[in-house]
């Protein structure tokens, strides 16, 4: 995509944290367990005592939750010190007590992440390609994998003209006032459910609405908060699925898991194992 920046040179980056801590407040057992369910259905086990599990770019906190609830040693970082505070806030909540760091961290830190060791599982859900570097935040994660380990990732796909333009509006999202953010957020709310009724439509634009206006997606997310984080996202970067096999596969992965957008809007689901030995 043009005019990419690195996570540490990021003048025009979206406030992810201030979006993820919003959203925090509605964490309820109900989202935790259909996170929970998400996890176990993509990793292909409910059950994950033992496990080293990851989280990179951790946002709400809410996967390394269901993680730890899953029975898996968590630890998790973000780079945006609001997510640091969300995810904290939901660990005190629903983990007191337990051993489960949380750091102020960057995937594109070589200094950071040469400390953080390996994983059974290293979680990367829709993180990646907002860093400004997503080639190298791959690169990055793969490292951070143990021997027969997992890499759980999403990444947005590749539509061409299509993502060029929607970089263009997550670009000026960002350079914008409150009134021109209600816009864009409205056109792309209209633009993203064009086929919902009008009442649905305005719930998930309205930034002030009640919790019982929210709905819950799947993975346990809320629509409006998704809805923000899709419109305002940037750095903004996509990739074909063969692009990422093709990527991982010469770093010595296997996929095991793969869940496509259909070729349309949205992010493509993989989840690749490392090589034993490798």
């Amino acid at each position: 995509m043009p005019g990419t920046e690195t996570e540490s040179h990021r003048p025009e980056r979206f406030a992810f944290g201030r979006n993820w801590r919003s959203f925090a407040t509605l964490v309820d057992d109900g989202r935790i367990e259909a996170a929970g369910a998400s996890l176990a259905g993509a990793l292909g086990r409910a059950d994950l005592t033992g496990s080293a599990f990851l989280d990179v770019g951790c946002g709400s906190g809410l996967f390394s939750l269901a993680a730890h609830r899953l029975g898996a040693r968590v630890r998790s970082f973000d780079v945006d010190p609001d997510s640091v505070v969300a995810a904290a806030a939901l660990r005190d909540r629903f983990a007191p007590g337990s051993d489960w760091p949380i750091e102020e961290g960057s995937i594109l830190d070589e200094r950071f992440t040469g400390r953080l060791g390996t994983y059974d599982v290293v979680y990367a859900w829709g993180v990646l390609h907002h860093t400004g570097d997503l080639w190298g935040a791959i690169d990055a994660a793969s490292r951070l994998v143990a021997s027969g380990g997992l890499l759980y990732l999403s990444v947005y796909n590749d539509q061409g003209r299509q993502s060029r333009v929607w970089w263009w509006v997550k670009r000026r999202y960002t350079r914008s006032g409150p009134l021109m953010r209600g816009v864009l957020l409205a056109a792309g709310a209209a633009y993203l459910a064009r086929r919902l009724p009008l009442r649905m439509l305005g719930r998930a634009v309205r930034l002030d609405a009640p919790s019982r206006a929210v709905r819950t997606r799947a993975r346990g997310m809320s629509a409006r908060h998704d809805l923000v984080d899709w419109v305002g996202g940037f750095p903004f970067e996509v990739a074909r699925p063969e692009e990422v096999f093709d990527f991982l596969r010469s770093r010595g992965f296997a996929l095991r898991h793969l869940r496509t957008c259909g070729g349309g809007l949205g992010c493509n689901e993989f989840v690749f194992e490392r090589h034993r030995g490798g």
